[in-house]
C-alpha cells in the first residue's frame, strides 16, 4: 500500500515535534519551560462556557448547515462592520472547524494546478503546505528584518507571473508579530487590483496588536479589491477558544458558495455548541472587555520580553507590534558548539537548547533558519525563568 504523492510532499509540523521531545522531557522529570505557545494561556471567559452549557441544555446538539448558523453568520457580519467597516452579507461568510479548516477551504477553492501563489517569508508553516495540496506552486518572497520582516509592494510587483493566482497576506504576522501600516497594505493592493490576483488575508491575530498600531483589512482598499479578497479569522486567539474550534472567513459570494459546497463533503458544520457559545462571544459586551485585559496582560509581556533581550549579547531582536511572538536573529552564533556539538542552524539551535531546558521553535519552520521564535503566551514568571535559561546556553556556547 502506497501513500499519494501530495501527501508525501507534506512536510510535519516541527512546532509539534519541539513541542512533543519538550513533552517528553517533562513527562520524564526534566524541567522544561516552553516558549512554543501557539494559543493563549488564558481559559476561556466564564460567560462563554456559560453560554455552551446553555446550548447542551437546550438541546442544540444537532447538524446546522454546512456553512454555519444564520445567527453566527450575522454576528460575525456585525463584527466586520464595526471593526473593519465593510459590509458583508451572511451568504458571504462561511462558518469552519477552525481558522486552518477556513485556510484549506479557501486555498483549495481558488488555486488549481501549476498555479503560483505568493507567500512572504517569514511564514505560518501551514500555508506552503496547504497550498501543495491544492497543487499551487509556492513562489517565497524574503522580507527583511531591516523593513520589520515586512513585503514591501516592490518586492510584491517583482514575484508576480503570468502563473501568480493569488497572495497570502498574514497581519499581524506569525512569527514575527510585524504589523503592517494601511499605506503598505494600499500599495499591496493597487497592484493586487490592478492585476486581478486574489488575496487571501489571515486576520486571526486582528485584535493583538500594541504601541498605537492599528489593524486595516487588504478589503477596505476598494469594492473591487474586496471582490478579490478572502478574510480569514476565528475564535481562538481573540478569545481563548482554541479547543472550541471554530473560524470563520468571508469571501466574494460566488466563492463562498463553492467553499461552503466543498466543506459540506469535507468537514460539514463546525461544532453545533461552540457556534452557539461563539453568538455569546461576538455579541456580549463581555467580549470586548475580555479582549482589552488580555492584551493589556500581552503587551506587559512584550515589554518585559524584548527588556530582557536587548542586552543579550550576539542577538537581533525586532520589536514585534502584535501577536504574541518574537522572531529573535541567532545566527551570529551559528558554527559556535554546545557540549561538543555545532549550532549549524535554528534547529540544532533549539534541539539543544532543550538541553538547557528551554523549548522554543526554529526559525526554519517558518522559512527563515537564522531566527527562533518564543511566543510569550505564558506567565511574566515563566519568561523570566526561560529567558534566565537561554542566556545561560548563549553563554555556554564556544
Amino acid at each position: 500500500m502506497s501513500v499519494s504523492k501530495k501527501v508525501q510532499s507534506i512536510a510535519p509540523s516541527l512546532t509539534l515535534e519541539i513541542t512533543a521531545k519538550a513533552k517528553k522531557l517533562k513527562a520524564e522529570g526534566v524541567s522544561i519551560i516552553g516558549f512554543g505557545a501557539g494559543e493563549p494561556d488564558f481559559n476561556t471567559p466564564d460567560f462563554i462556557i456559560e453560554s455552551a452549557k446553555k446550548a447542551l441544555d437546550i438541546g442544540f446538539t444537532k447538524y446546522t448547515p454546512a456553512a454555519g448558523t444564520v445567527e453566527l453568520k450575522k454576528a460575525i457580519c456585525d463584527k466586520f462592520y464595526k471593526d473593519n467597516n465593510l459590509q458583508y452579507d451572511p451568504a458571504q461568510i462561511v462558518i469552519s472547524s477552525g481558522a486552518k479548516s477556513s485556510l484549506y477551504h479557501a486555498i483549495s477553492a481558488i488555486v488549481d494546478e501549476g498555479d503560483q501563489v505568493i507567500l512572504p517569508s517569514p511564514f505560518w508553516l501551514t500555508y506552503p503546505e496547504l497550498i501543495k495540496l491544492a497543487g499551487g506552486e509556492c513562489i517565497y518572497v524574503q522580507t527583511q528584518k531591516e523593513n520589520g520582516y515586512k513585503m514591501t509592494a516592490e518586492q510584491f510587483a517583482n514575484a508576480i507571473t503570468d502563473k501568480t493566482k493569488c497572495l497570502i497576506l498574514n497581519s499581524p504576522n506569525n512569527p514575527t508579530g510585524a504589523v503592517y501600516s494601511k499605506e503598505e497594505i494600499d500599495a499591496i493592493a493597487k497592484i493586487a487590483q490592478d492585476k486581478g490576483i486574489y488575496v487571501i488575508s489571515d486576520e486571526i491575530y486582528e485584535k493583538l496588536i500594541y504601541e498605537n498600531e492599528k489593524h486595516y483589512s487588504i478589503a477596505q482598499y476598494s469594492p473591487e479589491m474586496k471582490e478579490l479578497t478572502i478574510i480569514i479569522n476565528g475564535m481562538s486567539k481573540t478569545y481563548s477558544m482554541t479547543g472550541w474550534r471554530i473560524g470563520y472567513l468571508a469571501a466574494p459570494q460566488k466563492i463562498a458558495k463553492a467553499i461552503s459546497s466543498m466543506q459540506s463533503h469535507t468537514t460539514s458544520n463546525a461544532c453545533s455548541i461552540s457556534q452557539y457559545a461563539s453568538v455569546t462571544a461576538l455579541s456580549d459586551p463581555k467580549g470586548e472587555e475580555f479582549i482589552l485585559d488580555m492584551q493589556k496582560v500581552f503587551d506587559e509581556r512584550r515589554k518585559l520580553m524584548i527588556k530582557e533581550l536587548s542586552d543579550v549579547k550576539d542577538i537581533v531582536c525586532i520589536e514585534p507590534k502584535g501577536a504574541f511572538y518574537v522572531f529573535v536573529n541567532v545566527s551570529a552564533l551559528y558554527g559556535k558548539k554546545f557540549q561538543g556539538e555545532v549550532v549549524d542552524g535554528s534547529l540544532k539551535f533549539a534541539d539543544l537548547a532543550l538541553k538547557k531546558g528551554v523549548a522554543l521553535i526554529p526559525g526554519v519552520a517558518f522559512g527563515n533558519d537564522e531566527c527562533i521564535r518564543l511566543s510569550y503566551a505564558i506567565s511574566k514568571e515563566d519568561i523570566m525563568e526561560g529567558l534566565k535559561r537561554l542566556k545561560a546556553f548563549i553563554n555556554e556556547l564556544q
